[in-house]
């Protein structure tokens, strides 16, 4: 990752980001910032962050996904030892959850 991460660009993009209030504010603006590709894409990542946390085999996860086994390996990185976002939104989706 880049020394100057979150550049002055990003910054301004999660800025805009933590003012939308509802998932539907979010869906909406993720909508107009990505293709349905890059959508579909980022999406499959979150699926294989849910799978892994069951601790399903990377093969299984791969089918059901509709992944490579690399990009299954490539999330698994960031779920272990990346910078602890999916981790938190995990956590975070738990507290929700058991309150709900």
């Amino acid at each position: 990752m880049a020394a100057s991460y979150p550049d002055q660009h990003m910054q301004k993009l999660l800025r805009a980001l933590s003012t939308l209030k509802t998932p539907a504010e979010l869906a909406l603006f993720l909508r107009d910032l990505m293709t349905v590709k890059e959508l579909e894409d980022i999406s499959q990542r979150w699926q294989i962050v849910l799978l892994l946390e069951q601790k399903l085999p990377y093969l299984e996860i791969a089918k059901q996904v509709g992944v490579s086994t690399t990009t299954v390996t490539r999330v698994a990185l960031w779920l272990n030892h990346g910078q602890g976002g999916y981790k938190t939104a995990l956590a975070r989706l738990h507290t929700i959850n058991k309150s709900a």
